[in-house]
């Protein structure tokens, strides 16, 4: 008799197995068909997460500062930019908000023209102009960019450094 319960417990138990199986594979096949026909590409698209860390420039080539966030209204709108003026290594960092609309994105590396090299930049060309006895030297550094699709070389925003850090600071509220 112990034989017999212990046969059927074993077939009942194979029995619910099956069904179990039988109803994951039905759904899963659901999803794998809802999952091949959307799909999705961005082109053209920039990522918000490197957009932290941009370098922005003035109309001169001048660096004054960066982006260290973007605030978006509610419909997902991106409205301002913090732009992160002086300090060392965020010690120091002036904090404030630019309209979005008033940056200029580019992608070409900016060009310098300076006494020396740009620093911590690879230049593409260099030509060097002056008198022999090496007085007056100015040497025009043209920097490659990364050609990265995900996000822009650097934005240009038509303020001095001075002008940024002289606006109100920008603090985050609760």
């Amino acid at each position: 008799m112990l034989m017999k319960s212990i046969a059927a417990g074993l077939a009942g138990t194979a029995l619910l197995a099956t069904v179990a199986f039988a109803q994951s594979t039905t759904t899963t096949d659901k999803a794998a068909a809802t999952a091949t026909t959307t799909t999705t590409t961005a082109s053209g698209e920039w990522r918000v997460s490197k957009m932290a860390g941009v370098k922005v420039y003035n109309d001169a080539n001048e660096n004054i500062g960066s982006i260290n966030d973007l605030l978006m209204d509610k419909s997902g709108n991106v409205k301002i930019a913090v732009i992160g003026v002086g300090g060392f290594l965020g010690m120091g960092e002036h904090l404030v908000a630019v309209p979005y609309e008033k940056l200029k994105f580019v992608n070409e590396a900016v060009a310098y023209t300076s006494p020396g090299a740009a620093p911590g930049t690879r230049p593409a060309a260099s030509t060097t102009t002056g008198a022999a006895t090496g007085t007056e030297k100015t040497t025009t550094t043209t920097t490659t960019s990364s050609g990265s699709k995900w996000y822009p070389d650097h934005a240009v925003f038509n303020a001095s450094k001075d002008e940024l850090k002289n606006l109100p600071e920008f603090k985050y509220s609760e």
